[in-house]
């Protein structure tokens, strides 16, 4: 089955684990590549929408047969634990990604995540380096619109802290391999970003603070660009 680049993103972006767990799965597309490519032994698909999980209990009959793969109907980490080796996370806001980490009943940081968040990212960066994760890989692509995708794990289960800097305000705000290497996606969404801030400009009703706080992002935006802010 032919994916879309999003979706072929993050399966390229997915390891080998044992157990493997897609929370807010949709369609099953991830879990059905994992299981299809032979890299996990069993894999827990959960959704709090019943349609949607119907969808990927149809997609993934055949390993759910073969007791490979497990339906959950249910919001965030319920049906799934600490053990599952890989957990992705995608399509939801980093606020709720954040709410699933840390809900007192079923949240823990996973050993490796995927997370895809759809706004809110430098929430989700700052609550996963201040309650033990740390991050590998951080960073914007295209597909038709732009997403951020944040790759790491659990700092305990790699022994060791991945890069002792800490993360700058800029660094959360944007994503470190965003400030450190400005890939073309992240670029073209800053200059997106900055012609919406012109257009908005243009209002002739704009009241003078908002002008301010506009032409002040437009200039960080703009300093991102040069990479003069790091």
């Amino acid at each position: 089955m032919g994916y879309t680049k999003r979706i072929d993103t993050l399966c390229g972006l997915l390891s080998k684990t044992d157990v493997f767990a897609d929370v807010g799965c949709d369609h099953g597309y991830c879990t059905e590549y994992m299981l299809g490519h032979g890299l996990c032994e069993r894999a827990i698909f959960s959704d709090v929408s019943k349609g949607s999980l119907a969808k990927a209990e149809r997609l993934l009959a055949p390993y759910v047969r073969a007791g490979r793969a497990v339906s959950v109907l249910g919001d965030g980490f319920y049906g799934v634990d600490e053990s599952v080796g890989l957990v992705l996370i995608a399509g939801m806001g980093g606020c709720e990604i954040v709410s699933i980490l840390s809900d007192v009943k079923h949240g823990f940081m996973p050993k490796k995540f995927v997370f895809q968040p759809m706004h809110d990212g430098e929430k989700l960066r700052r609550y996963i380096l201040e309650n033990g994760g740390y991050i590998d890989k951080d960073y914007t692509f295209e597909d038709g619109k732009f997403y951020e995708v944040i790759c790491g794990g659990n700092v305990k289960e790699r022994g060791q802290v991945c890069d002792e800097h800490p993360y700058t305000d800029a660094e959360y705000e944007f994503g470190r391999d965003n400030i450190r290497q400005l890939p073309e996606a992240f670029q073209k969404r800053l200059k997106k970003l900055i012609g919406n801030i012109d257009r908005y400009l243009k209002e002739p009703n704009l009241q003078e603070e908002s002008r301010r706080e506009l032409l002040e992002k437009r200039a960080r935006f703009e300093g991102v660009l040069r990479g003069e802010i790091k």
